[in-house]
């Protein structure tokens, strides 16, 4: 004698596998390029004996959101 209800769990647990293996294809979210480091330039020649340290100014943060494509 065949069990229909057997049958019906291994179809509703095969169905529920696809289905989360579907929904979990893919990155969510808004993709961006993270930001480039700040590099420090050395002072030139003709500063190196000054009283004034040279700083290094950072970038400006961007209140934009990030580009979609």
């Amino acid at each position: 004698m065949h069990c229909w209800a057997g049958t019906a769990f291994y179809v509703l647990v095969a169905l529920l596998g696809i289905a989360s293996m579907i929904g979990a294809c893919g990155q969510k979210g808004p993709l961006y390029l993270p930001e480039p480091p700040v590099v420090e330039v050395p002072a030139p020649a003709a500063d190196i004996g000054s009283d004034v340290p040279s700083a290094v100014a950072p970038l400006p943060e961007s209140t934009a959101p990030p580009d979609r494509p």
